[in-house]
C-alpha cells in the first residue's frame, strides 16, 4: 500500500479514507517508540466519536498510549485480529496493523491532517531535536 495516499497526524496516527469510511491506524514511526505492543483495548462498533476522542488504548513493553481520534463520526469496523495478534501493529502498521474504521461525519476535519510530503517533514524536524 502506497503511504502517499494517507492523511498523517502530529500524533503519528494514519488515516485513509475510501467512499466516507477512515480506516485509522499509527505509524511505523509510533509503533516504533511504542515498543513490543503486547494488548489493544478497542471500541464498539456503533459508537459515535467526536474528535479528539479516545478511540483505543494500545499496551507495549514501554508503556500504554491512548489512540484520539482525529475525525468524528460513527465506528463501524474494528479490527478484532488485533485481541489475538497485538503485534501486527508492530509488523504491518499500515496494513494488518490498522485500529479502527471511522464513517466521517465532518470531511473538513481531514484538510487539518498533513499528506505523506508533509509528514515525511515533520518527522524530520522531530529526529534532529
Amino acid at each position: 500500500m502506497g503511504l502517499e495516499n494517507l492523511k498523517f497526524t502530529k500524533e503519528h496516527e494514519w488515516v485513509r479514507v475510501e467512499d466516507g469510511i477512515a480506516t485509522i491506524g499509527v505509524t511505523d514511526y509510533a509503533q516504533k517508540e511504542l515498543g513490543d505492543i503486547v494488548y489493544v483495548e478497542l471500541p464498539s462498533v456503533g459508537d459515535s466519536i467526536a474528535k479528539g476522542d479516545a478511540c483505543s488504548n494500545i499496551e507495549s513493553v514501554k508503556a500504554v498510549s491512548d489512540l484520539y481520534s482525529q475525525l468524528s463520526g460513527e465506528i463501524v469496523e474494528i479490527n478484532e485480529g488485533l485481541e489475538d495478534t497485538p503485534e501486527n501493529i508492530n509488523q504491518s502498521p499500515y496494513d494488518d496493523g490498522w485500529i479502527v474504521k471511522i464513517k466521517i461525519s465532518k470531511e473538513e476535519e481531514l484538510n487539518e491532517m498533513m499528506d505523506f510530503e508533509q509528514y515525511k517533514l515533520y518527522l524530520a524536524g522531530i529526529e534532529k531535536e
